[in-house]
């Protein structure tokens, strides 16, 4: 057998990063959760917080939050093979994600990965994981993932004060020590942000992550950009009209209405112009004006969807055989869409593959 190691470290030269699955109680449901942890490995300094997903974006979200707690970074930051970080390789030939690589260049450290079946490398991290499950989350429960991770700042302000038998010594006072080597932060850090192109639903609703926003009514159908921060969701549809809601974390999927988007009772959704699929069939076929009108106070499908699909039809059919099977469902007063398309190939079948009769076998 052979003899275990130590790694030390001198101030400022690595902080390590990990996380760890862990199950939690918020707001009367229990999730399995992701604990991300940061720890400098001269004064043993602990920051954690608590999330329901751990992807690049929280990593990044973490990361700040975490460079801010103490005040400025280390040279590198070690992690394992994460693929949240990694773009290939593993140990000394790990390359990071562009994303994460200009992201550290910001804060002036550099990402390094340990080698496969090295744990040992960044225990420093992982120790810490089984302290949390066994004291701070054992027997607490938490209205909110924000007072949960305002709890576990506070929880890490006291343990980082607490005097610690394995160094001998308290993290708060060898970190007075590290904090003069640590790398300045910027004079100015970018809040992180992720992006997603989206359409207002029918019901003047954005998605995100299964949860529906809500904007005015007036935007139903147009694409807007949806930009997604730790705290806040910001629905832009240009420079002057932008909608601002406090971020949910759960439970999914659920909808967040704003006062001002909710319609006086009894007036229900009402549209301040039309429809886009209908602007664009009436500029196509201004003739089928009063079947379109109908189709929207009659048919049995969403107005949105209906003037999607009778769109389609005029987009993909030829026109005569549209417009007479659009006068036919008209006269008959059909607003079922499916059938009107049937109506219409029959028209297609019979006016543009019409069989020539001859009185003799053409091989003859």
């Amino acid at each position: 057998m052979l003899p275990a190691g130590q790694y030390h470290f001198e101030p400022g030269v690595e902080m390590q990063h990990d996380t760890s699955p862990h199950e939690v109680e918020v707001g009367g449901r229990k999730y399995k959760a992701q604990t991300a942890s940061a720890v400098l490995c001269y004064s043993r300094m602990l920051f954690f917080q608590i999330r329901p997903t751990f992807q690049r974006f929280d990593c990044k979200v973490f990361l700040t939050e975490a460079l801010r707690y103490m005040g400025g970074a280390c040279a590198r930051v070690m992690i394992d093979n994460t693929h949240v970080v990694v773009l290939r390789g593993t140990g000394r030939e790990m390359i990071p994600v562009p994303e994460m690589e200009a992201f550290a260049e910001r804060f002036g450290f550099r990402f390094v990965a340990h080698e496969r079946g090295d744990a040992n490398r960044s225990a420093r991290v992982e120790r810490p994981f089984g302290f949390i499950e066994g004291n701070f989350l054992a027997g607490r429960t938490f209205p909110s993932w924000d007072d949960l991770n305002q709890q576990a700042r506070q929880w890490c302000d006291k343990v980082n004060a607490t005097y610690k038998k394995h160094i001998r010594a308290v993290p708060r006072e060898l970190f007075a020590v590290e904090r003069m080597h640590l790398k300045p932060l910027p004079a100015w850090i970018p809040e992180v942000y992720r992006l997603h192109p989206r359409t207002v639903d029918v019901e003047g609703y954005v998605s995100v992550h299964s949860i529906r926003y809500s904007v005015p009514v007036s935007w139903i159908g147009r694409r807007v950009e949806v930009r997604e921060t730790k705290d806040k969701i910001e629905i832009q549809l240009d420079a002057r009209h932008i909608v601002t809601h406090v971020r949910a974390w759960g439970p999914h999927p659920q909808r967040i209405t704003l006062a001002e988007h909710k319609p006086p009772r009894g007036e229900g959704v009402k549209r301040s112009d039309p429809h886009p699929e209908e602007q664009a069939i009436l500029h196509a076929a201004p003739e089928i004006a009063a079947y379109v009108t109908a189709l929207k106070q009659k048919g049995h499908k969403v107005v949105a969807l209906a003037l999607r699909q009778l769109l389609r039809l005029l987009q993909e059919y030829p026109r005569e055989p549209f417009l007479a099977a659009v006068g036919e469902a008209a006269q008959y007063g059909l607003y079922d869409l499916d059938r009107l398309e049937r109506m219409i190939l029959r028209r297609v079948a019979r006016d543009y593959f019409r069989l020539l009769e001859t009185d003799t076998d053409p091989d003859d």
